[in-house]
């Protein structure tokens, strides 16, 4: 047994202080970013967050949204190629196929990629720290060699270089921290994810290689704290749910409209998509029931205006220049929640 030494941070932990800055106006900051992958050697631009592929957020419908703002989005890996062929009407630069690491997954995903001429993959599992998943990592960057590959999940510099090293251009960093996750609750692992998206940035950054912070963003402040770290991609999944595009049912709660919204290991999702949860695991995600948001544009436009703001209090011309521009401060309350119910 060993306990690392020093504190480990959460976005809750921090605070960006402010610098001086000659910006005048929000309307001054270039938040699209510009990316060489390391593998695939393609270039990308665009708003460099990306709607997580869970149920109720990473849907055709959300990627066509948010494509209109040259945001991303992962499609959920339930989705047969016939969704696919039906469904899909976003742009190629702002969307990706999902797939786990079952061989037949992987078959599904080459026949998605090949007949849309998609250019992304997201490989997706909830610990990545296996060697069966770097094998597969391996695999999918033989097969797609010209292909952006999305690979994760983990939280340490050691396995990140792992994952770039087998042929991941982008790394998906953070186990637990998601809004319905109950990981931390059922195994006691984890680690807290600012702490991790500046620990496995550095690793990334010195490769010529990107992460992906994923999950723990509970507002724009808490994205642009990503950023600031050094994620080049920020994944959300609950700020994200809850919307007209999401595709979820709507439901009455005390009056209010509401939709389900719970995590891909939960028992809900199970349920739903294998048929049950199997004997021997236990259920690592929760379902909760949230406001009805309407349409994602107007969430859309809050996290860009709190980018644009953060960026301005910094001195950042550009969402870009953002972690060079950021000193992190630590502090035991972020804000007054005396009217926060």
């Amino acid at each position: 047994m060993n306990i690392q030494p020093g504190i480990k941070l959460d976005y809750k932990d921090v605070l960006i202080q402010p610098k001086p800055s000659a910006l005048a106006s929000r309307k001054q900051v270039a938040l699209d970013c510009t990316y060489t992958f390391k593998h695939s050697r393609k270039e990308w631009t665009g708003i460099p967050i990306m709607a997580a592929n869970m149920d109720g957020v990473g849907t055709f419908q959300m990627a066509k949204a948010l494509s209109e703002y040259n945001m991303f989005t992962c499609i959920t890996k339930q989705n047969s190629p016939k969704d696919w062929y039906n469904q899909y009407q976003s742009d190629q630069n702002y969307i990706a196929v999902s797939t786990g690491t079952d061989l037949l997954q992987l078959k599904r995903a080459k026949e998605i990629i090949a007949t849309n001429s998609l250019e992304w993959l997201c490989i997706d599992i909830a610990n990545g720290y296996s060697s069966h998943f770097i094998d597969f990592v391996k695999k999918a960057r033989s097969l797609f060699p010209e292909t952006n590959i999305i690979a994760g999940n983990v939280v340490t510099p050691e396995m990140t270089e792992q994952i770039i090293s087998a042929g991941a251009d982008i790394v998906k960093i953070g186990i637990g921290p998601g809004s319905v996750c109950t990981t931390r609750i059922q195994t006691g692992v984890g680690y807290p994810q600012l702490s991790a998206v500046i620990e496995c940035a550095e690793v990334a950054n010195s490769l010529n290689a990107h992460i992906v912070a994923d999950g723990g963003c509970t507002c724009p402040g808490d994205i642009a704290k990503a950023f600031a770290a050094g994620a080049s991609f920020v994944m959300l999944g609950g700020m994200l749910a809850g919307h007209k595009e999401g595709g979820g049912q709507l439901s009455k709660l005390d009056g209010k409209q509401v939709m389900a919204f719970y995590g891909m290991s939960s028992s809900t999702a199970m349920k739903k998509h294998s048929g049950g949860m199997a004997d021997y695991r236990s259920s690592e995600g929760r379902t909760v029931f949230i406001p009805y948001k309407g349409h994602v544009s107007n969430t859309v436009k809050d996290i860009l205006g709190g980018l644009r703001s953060t960026c301005t209090y910094v001195g950042a011309s550009a969402l870009s220049q953002l972690s060079k521009k950021t000193t992190f401060i630590r502090c035991t309350q972020q804000f007054n929640s005396i009217f926060t119910g």
